[in-house]
């Protein structure tokens, strides 16, 4: 009997152990810069003088996970914070306290917003979607400087879709005399800050955030001293239209899957009784990772997530779209990490010759989907070239 209970005591300490090792919540964030938006300075509240790292702790605070042990309960208590990216391309970047496992076929994460579903434009909806793209921590150094893999989500390959879109804010003048907007009262500076873009429409190459009545303070991020803020990345269409007329609602219509803010977030830990999973946002798979030519790549697990807001558009008295990021949630927070396979180019977990033939159909311009970035790198001198495919050759032999 006291055998068993010995037993049973150091399974429940290892468990304990592996749960404070792996919190399956945000633990960082890394980075943080929103375009400028009605609620930047707000959510998180920033005020002139501000250092970036002070902002950065305020966004950790509100969107990172934590134990609450005040009382010795060791249940993970979500902090049901939030921050805006404000216009397009503003964009927060965050991770774990340990790297996201792709399991294969499955949902890895989630990353929650606060949208809601329709797909009647009579029946009211908020989407305001935010694009995900996932890193792998090749040099080690703990920091995401690595290369970005954009997670296709519904929209990727849309006609309407635009990748390598560019975007420019310039640093308005606060005291300048205000333009309002002749229609739509709340509106009062419809010229407010101005930005200018690299779309294929020309109707829409430049334009401006308006600064409504509802929100009076800088939409500008204080802790940029920059007199211009330029993003670049894909951009979906706009998703917002008006019905019911000049005093009607503007409604934002979701897209189908992968993206942050877009639908009602399915939450494994507060799961929404009544409502159909196929309508909510289920969360993101690693699977959908593509590389910066859109080719499918293998990434068996990632230490970085960046969400950056993918729409430019203005709705009204209701301000421009803008992603909100609430939080995160890793839903396999104890799968052991996999061992890389130095060499296996082509995600098989075999390294043979058919890894060479791939690693140097890359070399030569040809990518086969889904091979796999980290392998890539096999004599380990930071480049990919001639040198990797004489380090395969000899690992094969």
């Amino acid at each position: 009997m006291k055998k068993n209970i010995i037993l049973l005591a150091l399974s429940a300490l290892m468990s304990l152990s592996a749960v404070a090792e792996n919190q399956p919540f945000l633990t960082k964030v890394y980075d943080f810069l929103p375009a400028p938006g009605q609620f930047v300075n707000s959510i998180p509240e920033a005020n002139a003088g501000d250092t970036k790292e002070a902002v950065l702790k305020r966004a950790e605070e509100m969107i990172c996970g934590y134990y609450d042990v005040e009382d010795g309960d060791s249940t993970m208590v979500y902090k049901p914070g939030m921050i805006s990216l404000g216009s397009y391309g503003g964009y927060v970047v965050v991770g774990f306290d340990h790297p996201v496992v792709n399991v294969k076929g499955d949902y890895d994460f989630q990353i929650f917003g606060d949208g809601m579903y329709t797909t009647n434009p009579n029946a009211g909806g908020s989407s305001e979607p935010g694009i995900v793209l996932v890193s792998y921590d090749a040099n080690g150094n703990g920091l995401p400087d690595d290369p970005w893999y954009e997670l296709a989500g519904s929209e990727y390959s849309s006609p309407k879709t635009q990748h390598n879109y560019t975007i420019t804010y310039y640093k308005p003048d606060e005291n300048k005399v205000k333009t309002p907007d002749p229609v739509d009262k709340t509106v009062i500076d419809n010229t407010y800050i101005r930005w200018t873009s690299n779309d294929v429409n020309p109707d829409s190459i430049s334009g401006y955030v308006y600064k409504n009545v509802f929100h009076g303070q800088s939409y500008w991020p204080q802790w940029v001293e920059d007199e211009t803020l330029t993003f670049s990345g894909t951009k979906l269409c706009n998703n917002a239209v008006l019905v019911g007329g000049q005093d009607g609602l503007w409604v934002q219509l979701c897209k189908e899957w992968g993206y942050v803010d877009n639908r009602m977030d399915n939450d494994p830990l507060a799961p929404r009784e009544g409502f159909d999973t196929a309508f909510l946002n289920n969360g993101f798979k690693i699977d959908w990772a593509v590389d910066a030519d859109g080719v499918p790549v293998y990434l068996p697990m990632v230490h970085f997530i960046k969400v950056h807001n993918a729409v430019i558009q203005n709705c009204g008295r209701f301000g421009e779209i803008s992603t909100e990021v609430g939080g995160g949630l890793d839903y396999h927070p104890h799968t052991e990490a996999p061992k890389i396979l130095k060499g296996d180019v082509n995600a098989d977990g075999k390294v043979n010759v058919s890894d060479v033939t791939t690693l140097t159909a890359y070399i030569q311009g040809t990518k086969h989907p889904g091979y796999n970035p980290v392998a890539l790198d096999v004599n380990g001198d930071g480049n990919v070239d001639a040198g990797d495919v004489t380090a395969l050759i000899s690992i094969t032999m």
